[in-house]
């Protein structure tokens, strides 16, 4: 019975270990991203850099160089603000994931405590039952 008991606990702790090192797992995967976010942005919100020894555009190309860095601008800002919010669900989901799998460890451990009650209660039953046919087998032979 402790053989068994000693084997469950390495077992749970072997799955606990697993669990934590999945979770730095996703914790640097995640740390990446947002750096990797946090660059791009920083890269869009510097101001542009003037050009030196540049001839003077003509006002109509200017207006669609304008016109041009606007829209990438924005484009840009939408595509940020999406993978922005996919992280902040992201996390989240991550949150309910570890969550859920307390929850499910809580369950299992619940279960387990409940089946070796069950096998101790059974082997109560068993062993008195025994004794009972002996008792009785002991009458019977007298």
């Amino acid at each position: 019975m402790n053989a068994t008991n000693r084997s469950e606990q390495v077992e749970t702790e072997v799955e606990e270990t697993e669990v934590d090192n999945n979770l730095a797992a996703v914790s640097d995967v995640e740390a990446g991203i947002r750096e990797f976010v946090r660059n791009d942005i920083a890269y869009l919100r510097r101001s542009p850099q003037p050009q030196v020894n540049t001839e003077p555009l003509e006002p109509n190309t200017e207006a669609t160089v304008n016109n041009v860095n606007s829209l990438i601008q924005r484009v840009a800002g939408t595509s940020l603000a999406e993978i922005e919010k996919l992280i902040s669900e992201l996390e989240s989901l991550r949150d309910l994931l570890h969550a859920e799998g307390q929850r499910v460890q809580r369950e299992i451990s619940g279960y387990a405590q409940l089946s070796q009650a069950a096998m101790k209660s059974t082997r109560m039953i068993a062993d008195n039952v025994t004794q009972w046919k002996r008792a009785a087998d002991g009458l019977r032979n007298s």
